[in-house]
């Protein structure tokens, strides 16, 4: 509880002992009235202008265009090219160090990305091949326009997930050789990269930002443990198979084919592999960093000795499932399968603007992330142009949606690479697979890439952030938990819906219902602070002191108006339990109150008439530019009174006290 300055046998010496204590101590010129700072009001500027600087903060607030200035023609030509392609800016520096740094990071995401693009492909429904292609074009298309130098372009888990749901309940894989559901996939890719390269070009980029990070976790989790899963039908073998992703189903399906269904070679196969994949991934991250690389080339190494395995065994004719035929040579063209009309155009375009959004928050993230750790800067809006530009010309080439992998941006970071050639050697790397290695994976079993898959997700389960997020903001732990279970018990789909519900639901909770508090003296200084925060905070006599915390809008104004009132009415009663003075004086602290419309003034003049029914007077404290502009634009302080605004709580109370109005 807040203190009360009180004496029940003098008022008179109590409002004394007020403005004593709050006064500037002996210095202080108490026989003469405390002249308090006037609020200022801004220069009234144009329509134009105020549009213009709106218009220019939110589009443009990392001032793009700065570098243009007091340029030639000439150099704004380059300076532009440049800013397209950032590989003729940094390649002016580049050096042998740097190639040797990024040819081993290259190197070792290459030997990670080849099996795990056999099984993302899978996991997408596509032909193993498909995952490779993307992994050829879309990393030399971002090597040149993009501006992380740690990022690692390719197919990523989470993604392929859920393009794969969402086409399947449109297409059925298995009709017409798949020719209509591969259609689908570059048809939903290239409107992937349009929605991304409209969001950067018209820099819009803010709107992934609306995916809170706890929903973004919940979502990933839930992913993980939906992608490992449906694993579970290539690691034992089972032949028939749900084609629901919630855990439910999955579970049924797989225990409803325990007794027929399973396979023990497979089962032998998978789980050996697997177990060994998770001990190199514990190896590299547990025991010693400088073991990096085992994680890296685990993948590879279980491949290549599991093809080999079946191969001298012939297993592949005891019931273990192999990868079989993927296509030799490299990405064929595929810009005359898009659909540009049809029933599936749009079914496309919802596809593609759903995973676009996703690939995009995620690569995003993945640049912010190792951009922060080697202290560089990425321009968001120009990653969303070039990871666009990627995928529409990925659908172009027999890609499907390909973005930042955060598994191999971790090796290439670890790795030391030092730009984005190491994208570019691992494309080289994938592009000679494609030419003359593919044949070799004929043999590889299915139960090889299960495991890879299920040890590549497993690191998106962050149990250490969910207990973080439930330690710091509880509704944001609703959210990630809602995402989570979204995911895993209904749907990818579902569960997207969920999380971007719930992160909405949070703006709009804290839009409408703001919060307040009730300010009080700290002792000995002439700082006011909230009461529940500093308990010795000293509540002033015959004042009442609130604090909004929010800009007053449409959407909460009268909650704001009526929350006060609440305060005030709360506190008379405190007040009169008490015996103590009443209430003369409300001060509204108005520091944090950003920006307000005409409801809000509206909610200002109605909260001055109702406390004039009570005999209180308003008084308003530190309005900011914006809030100062508009009150004095709607005449608000000739009702209350010009010299009812001050600069400051401090100031309010000084220049209150001195005048004996309280």
């Amino acid at each position: 509880m807040s203190k009360r300055i009180s004496d029940d046998d003098d008022v008179g010496k109590e409002k004394e002992a007020a403005a004593d204590k709050i006064s500037s101590g002996p210095s202080s010129n108490r026989e003469l009235p405390y002249v308090a700072h006037k609020v200022g009001v801004p220069p009234k500027r144009s329509i134009l202008k105020e549009f213009t600087a709106a218009v220019k903060e939110t589009f443009f607030a990392d001032q793009p265009l700065r570098s243009f200035k007091d340029q030639s023609n000439t150099r704004k030509f380059v300076l532009g090219i440049e800013a397209l392609f950032p590989i003729i800016r940094w390649s002016r520096d580049y050096n042998l160090t740097k190639l040797r740094g990024d040819v081993i990071a290259g190197l070792t995401i290459a030997s990670l990305c080849i099996p795990q693009d056999i099984g993302y492909a899978k996991l997408a429904g596509l032909p193993a091949e498909n995952g490779l292609y993307s992994s050829f074009v879309p990393p030399l298309i971002y090597a040149f326009m993009g501006s992380s130098r740690d990022i690692a372009i390719g197919p990523v888990a989470v993604v392929s997930l859920l393009l794969g749901t969402m086409l399947q309940d449109e297409v059925n894989p298995k009709e017409d050789n798949g020719y209509e559901y591969r259609r689908l996939a570059f048809t939903a890719t290239f409107f992937a990269g349009v929605t991304q390269i409209t969001l950067g070009f018209f820099r819009l980029g803010f709107l992934i930002d609306f995916l809170s990070h706890a929903a973004i976790i919940g979502f990933m989790g839930g992913a993980a443990i939906t992608i490992a899963l449906q694993q579970l039908k290539g690691l034992l073998g089972i032949k028939v198979f749900t084609k629901k992703s919630d855990i439910v189903s999955v579970l049924r399906s797989v225990f409803s084919a325990a007794h027929h269904g399973w396979n023990w070679e497979t089962i032998l196969i998978g789980v050996s592999f697997l177990t060994f994949l998770i001990i190199a991934k514990y190896i590299g991250k547990v025991k010693n960093k400088k073991y990096f690389w085992v994680p890296a080339i685990a993948p590879l190494i279980s491949v290549i000795v599991s093809t080999f395995f079946v191969f001298i065994t012939r297993a592949d004719k005891q019931g273990v499932a192999i990868v079989n035929h993927i296509r030799k040579g490299v990405n064929p063209p595929s810009a005359n399968e898009i659909y540009f009309s049809g029933d599936l155009l749009a079914k496309g375009f919802k596809i593609g603007v759903v995973a676009g959004m996703i690939a995009l928050t995620e690569a995003i993230a993945i640049g912010r992330t190792f951009a922060g750790m080697k202290d560089y800067q990425i321009d968001g809006n120009k990653e969303m142009v070039a990871l666009g530009t990627m995928n529409i010309v990925g659908s172009m080439t027999s890609c499907y949606i390909a973005t930042g992998s955060f598994s191999r941006s971790a090796v290439n970071y670890m790795s030391g690479c030092h730009t984005a050639v190491s994208n570019i050697v691992m494309s080289f790397v994938v592009f000679l697979t494609l030419k003359f290695i593919t044949p070799l994976f004929k043999y590889t079993p299915n139960a090889i890439l299960a495991s890879i898959i299920i040890s590549a997700v497993l690191g998106l389960i962050d149990i250490n952030a969910m207990k973080l997020i439930w330690k710091i903001d509880k509704l944001d732990f609703v959210a990630c938990m809602g995402a989570f279970f979204g995911v895993v018990f209904i749907s990818v789909e579902i569960g997207l819906l969920i999380a971007v519900s719930i992160s909405f639901a949070k703006i709009l909770l804290q839009v409408t219902r703001p919060r307040t508090a009730l300010l009080g003296r700290i002792p000995r200084t002439k700082v006011y602070r909230n009461v529940q925060q500093y308990p010795e905070a000293i509540q002033i006599p015959g004042v009442l002191i609130v604090r909004v915390d929010s800009a007053i809008y449409f959407s909460n104004s009268n909650y704001v108006k009526e929350r006060i009132l609440r305060w005030v009415t709360d506190e008379e009663a405190q007040l009169k339990q008490k015996c103590l003075p009443k209430i003369n004086y409300l001060v509204v602290e108005m520091s944090p109150v950003i920006d307000i419309d005409t409801s809000g003034i509206h909610a200002l003049e109605e909260l001055y008439r109702s406390l004039q029914k009570r005999d209180i007077q308003l008084a308003l404290a530190n309005p900011g530019t914006l809030v100062i502009d508009k009150i004095h634009a709607s005449e608000f302080p000739d009702l209350i009174g010009k010299d009812k605004i001050f600069l400051s709580v401090a100031d309010a109370i000084l220049t209150l006290a001195s005048n004996n109005e309280i």
